[in-house]
């Protein structure tokens, strides 16, 4: 298992489009991968589950992977949030 807090800095935070790039870039890797907000977990490949965390700009998040490219996994997604999702 694989893990690294991250704080979402963009406008709008985790919502609409960035959830669709984020859940996007998810589902390219083997790993299962989560997004977890203070108590809650859901399933990084889930639109519904991501949206459902509410994560504003500012929110740290953990993002948490498990399987054969867990660490490739948790890089690329923090690194898609750290570049604000490419808007």
């Amino acid at each position: 298992m694989y893990t690294q807090e991250i704080t979402v800095n963009n406008e709008v935070g985790l919502h609409a489009r960035p959830a669709t790039y984020f859940i996007q870039k998810a589902n390219e890797f083997k790993s299962g991968i989560w997004v977890e907000k203070e108590e809650r977990r859901v399933n990084a490949k889930s639109l519904l589950g991501v949206l459902s965390l509410g994560i504003a700009q500012g929110t740290t998040i953990t993002l948490i992977a498990d399987g054969s490219d867990q660490e490739e996994a948790v890089k690329a997604l923090a690194e898609l949030i750290e570049n604000n999702f490419g808007e």
